[in-house]
């Protein structure tokens, strides 16, 4: 498949997927209004995609605690080991996703036309939220 057309294919799939979360035809209550799918990730012939999650309070949550690290200040439920709600709750909104996988690739099959309707796996994006940690830590070598 021409390089072009499968980029605007993954694109189209991950419009399609998204509308399907915010219509609210996925009921899983694991996934929230502020899960995002960040990009599609498709094989050449379609057998199969990788659909990235990311989630706005998961990168909102990652600013707080980095900017609160730089300052020195300590956040609620940090001196827990390993205690990381932002992280579980899209660890949750992709366990959420790859229940409804299913669901969602019959949906995506009637939306778009192609020979093969590829089989979906949800992955956890934590680019978001290591970007805006990155930021503050720049930002806190500055003053």
């Amino acid at each position: 498949m021409d390089e072009i057309r499968q980029r605007k294919l993954e694109e189209q799939i991950r419009e399609e997927l998204s509308s399907l979360i915010l219509s609210g035809e996925v009921k899983d209550p694991r996934v929230g209004p502020f899960t995002s799918l960040t990009r599609v990730e498709a094989a050449r012939d379609l057998s199969y995609a990788r659909v990235f999650v990311s989630s706005f309070a998961a990168a909102t949550g990652a600013a707080a605690g980095s900017d609160a690290a730089v300052t020195g200040e300590s956040v609620a439920g940090e001196g827990k080991a390993g205690s990381d709600p932002e992280g579980e709750a899209l660890a949750a909104a992709v366990a959420g996703l790859n229940h409804a996988a299913g669901f969602m690739q019959a949906r995506l099959a009637r939306r778009i036309h192609t020979r093969l309707t590829p089989k979906l796996q949800f992955i956890a994006d934590r680019g978001i939220k290591e970007g805006l940690a990155m930021n503050e830590r720049i930002k806190g070598l500055f003053t």
